[in-house]
């Protein structure tokens, strides 16, 4: 009997009752489930309601119902604890989420009689130093960008590795990417595809304003460190995943490296990562 939270994204109202169908599979299967509280209470199911302590410390695995940015924020948050995740895709494009709605129930099927295995995808971890003290730390899935806030001019950013100087771009931001993300933000700003079974770093500058900056891929081992230009009134911001923000001031340093925690995803089809790839970049023409 596994315990299962669940994860869905409320803002896909449509499939509230779809949403109910499901947590009625689990406990019919005799899975206990739970929600975080607001939204057991969204979805009128104050009986399944939990608090992330509680979550984070006593599921046995993680369902999310969403597209991968649903995943990747729970992901950041379960790491540490080593919850695996079964993503069912609600979204148009899922590179992350497993199941996809037509398979639902063959693919529950599966999971029931335990016909799965888990893919181990690499962390980053990135904090932020500001007058030599760290003053707040992430985990990311995808990656880490630092780049100019609001204004639509180039940002200069020194980067080092390893506290070697690498070079400093004059560009929009730098992506640092794992694999996984390889196919995310970096891909868009002409990033190379990236196996997520592998574990490297990807430096990627945006929209670069030199001929001879390029992406570069470094070491796992490697520790970057990026710096914006501390002459200019920062308005720097760093983003993880998409989905987090925090705003750097002048002088602040950012420190990326490959975490020690690692996403857990549950897999039930032994698909090929090139198949996949070939049929998500065909769904985006």
């Amino acid at each position: 009997m596994s315990r299962v939270g669940l994860f869905p994204n409320l803002q896909k109202k449509q499939y509230s009752q779809l949403i109910g169908e499901i947590i009625y599979w689990f406990e019919k299967n005799m899975h206990p489930v739970y929600m975080l509280r607001n939204l057991a209470e969204s979805l009128n199911k104050p009986h399944l309601a939990a608090d992330w302590d509680f979550l984070k410390e006593n599921i046995d695995m993680a369902i999310t119902l969403g597209g991968d940015g649903t995943l990747l924020n729970v992901a950041r948050k379960l790491a540490p604890f080593q919850v695996p995740i079964l993503g069912i895709n609600l979204g148009h494009l899922g590179y992350l989420t497993e199941i996809e709605l037509t398979d639902l129930y063959t693919d529950l099927e599966c999971l029931k009689r335990k016909e799965y295995f888990l893919e181990h995808r690499m962390m980053l971890e990135a904090s932020i130093i500001r007058q030599k003290e760290m003053i707040k730390k992430y985990l990311a899935l995808n990656d880490v960008v630092v780049s100019k806030g609001p204004f639509a001019r180039l940002i200069w950013i020194k980067v080092s590795s390893n506290d070697n100087y690498l070079d400093t771009y004059p560009a929009d931001g730098i992506i640092i990417s794992t694999p996984t993300g390889s196919t995310a933000y970096s891909l868009s700003a002409g990033g190379p595809i990236i196996n997520p079974s592998m574990e490297l770093l990807l430096l990627n500058p945006i929209c670069p304003h030199s001929l001879r900056s390029r992406p570069i891929i470094l070491s796992k081992d490697e520790i970057i460190k990026i710096e914006p230009d501390p002459l200019e009134d920062s308005d720097a911001i760093l983003t993880v995943d998409g989905q987090k923000g925090f705003q750097l001031l002048a002088g602040d340093e950012v420190i990326v490296k490959k975490s020690k925690f690692y996403t857990r995803l549950i897999k039930i089809k032994k698909r090929y990562f090139y198949d996949v790839l070939r049929k998500k970049l065909t769904e985006t023409d």
